[in-house]
């Protein structure tokens, strides 16, 4: 076993619980960020106002700038977070069982890993596809492309790929599509789990309205689901989300036998997508006549419930709304994807008064991996709408916010200890813009929201999964 500190300027988002928590560890005596004496060095601003992803958990930003991380490398857990000095004290000078090992980044940034909640990975081979909106979309390029994951070495190598490039981009977990072939799922799993990254995903569910080699029985792909939920789902840091595509390309006897499997579980998840496009909406009113909307094909399958997460939800009408909250069903936003599709625009502050929303780059769709990236992009579409995307509300969302939309915030999301240590460390002056445009900022506010702005995977040091770094960025000439 050995210790290692990360000396950083930290960040990360806390909730009402979490405070309490530390408070109650420091009055047990045990080596804290709480006990350390220097009252001037951590920040939890209470002034900050959030919009939760649950509603009435009050979370606040808690920023240390002169800080650090202490990581158990065996169990890949947090021991603790604090202050520099006081981190030190309590684990690298008084510590004389184990090996301490002294990360310096006190020029950067940690934070808790990213999390995606939405993207196809299979798509990653067609993104950027030109001129079409969703349906000629999906039938021009994204079947096109699907098709090859019938080769198992196809799959192997694009799963390899994708999660590589997440790494790059500081997302340590992810709600992934796969395609209709088993072997696909089974793929990602494999390289997911040698990466010992926590990711979920599915074969996708598709008997009609589809390309014929995609279409799998109600019946066998329901199999298909069952037999990567026994082999995967809970093994590691793995979870199985059954995946229908969406009403259209599923006919009411997949979902309904996606709803039975759904019920039999707990804890397993389940993806679809939900009111993207305005033909697509208009089309599942053609398929499903007798159904008050596309909500209500789902509700009446079974697919609602607090372990879903529909993307998009941009077409919705206030009883579907209700109903979201009702069953705590969970809204995905994919701004890159909405606009590079045409989509529309989705209304982030009203979703969330009614029920959680994560957000997601849905690559290919997508046009970046970067949870970065997608934050400047959703805020140019909440300025679309006369609403406002905080800096902090944002990575608030893309850290514990969409932990928590996935039942996740137990194990990861900030920094709180006993949670896996999955994090990335962040360069705030990684490209020539940055640094002269980080010059003029006055506040650390103001830095965050440039680093929204305009950050990119070039923003991104280190990669950490579970206390094991996975990625770092080459070193230029």
């Amino acid at each position: 076993m050995a210790l290692h500190i990360y000396q950083a300027q930290l960040l990360h988002y806390l909730t009402e619980n979490d405070l309490n928590q530390r408070t109650e560890r420091a009055h047990a005596g045990k080596p804290s960020s709480a006990t350390d004496n220097h009252p001037n060095t951590a920040t939890i601003d209470k002034n900050i106002t959030l919009l939760p992803v649950i509603a009435g958990v009050n979370v606040y930003p808690e920023y240390i700038a002169n800080g650090a991380l202490v990581v158990d490398d065996v169990t890949g857990c947090i021991i603790d977070y604090g202050s520099s000095e006081a981190m030190l004290a309590n684990y690298a000078e008084t510590n004389d069982q184990a090996p301490v090992k002294t990360h310096d980044y006190r020029d950067k940034l940690i934070m808790p890993g990213f999390i995606d909640t939405h993207v196809h990975y299979p798509q990653i081979d067609m993104i950027a596809a030109y001129g079409e909106q969703l349906l000629d979309w999906l039938n021009n390029y994204t079947f096109v492309t699907e098709a090859n994951f019938g080769d198992p070495k196809v799959a192997h190598d694009t799963a390899q790929f994708f999660l590589n490039q997440l790494l790059a981009n500081g997302t340590t977990s992810a709600m992934v599509f796969s395609t209709s072939h088993p072997q696909s799922a089974e793929a990602f799993f494999t390289e997911s789990h040698k990466l010992n990254t926590r990711m979920i995903t599915g074969n996708v569910l598709m008997d009609q309205n589809a390309p014929a080699h995609l279409c799998v029985s109600a019946e066998q792909s329901i199999k298909d689901s069952q037999d990567i939920i026994d082999n995967w789902h809970g093994r590691g840091r793995q979870h199985v989300a059954i995946t229908p595509r969406f009403a259209i390309t599923s006919t009411p006897k997949q979902l309904q036998l996606a709803g039975e499997l759904y019920a039999s579980y707990d804890t397993v998840y389940l993806q679809t997508h939900l009111a993207e496009n305005r033909d697509e909406v208009a089309f599942v009113r053609e398929l499903y006549p007798k159904h008050k909307g596309y909500l209500d094909v789902y509700e009446d399958m079974g697919l609602l419930g607090r372990y879903t997460t529909l993307a998009h939800g941009i077409y919705i009408e206030t009883p579907e709304y209700e109903r979201l909250r009702a069953t705590g069903t969970q809204i995905a936003h994919c701004p890159t994807s909405n606009l590079f599709l045409g989509s529309g625009l989705f209304d982030l502050p009203k979703t969330l008064s009614y029920t959680g929303v994560s957000i997601a780059t849905d690559v290919g769709a997508g046009t970046s991996l970067s949870m970065l990236v997608t934050l400047s992009e959703a805020y140019k579409v909440q300025q679309l709408q006369n609403n406002q995307l905080s800096a902090h509300q944002g990575l608030y969302q893309i850290t514990l916010g969409n932990a928590q939309s996935l039942m996740l915030d137990d194990k990861i999301g900030n920094f709180m200890p006993n949670k896996e240590a999955d994090f990335v460390v962040i360069d705030m002056a990684a490209t020539p813009l940055l640094e002269r445009r980080m010059a003029q900022t006055k506040t650390f506010e103001e830095q965050l929201f440039v680093l929204m702005m305009l950050g990119d995977d070039r923003v991104i040091e280190e990669t950490v999964i579970a206390g094991v770094s996975r990625y770092k960025k080459a070193a230029t000439a």
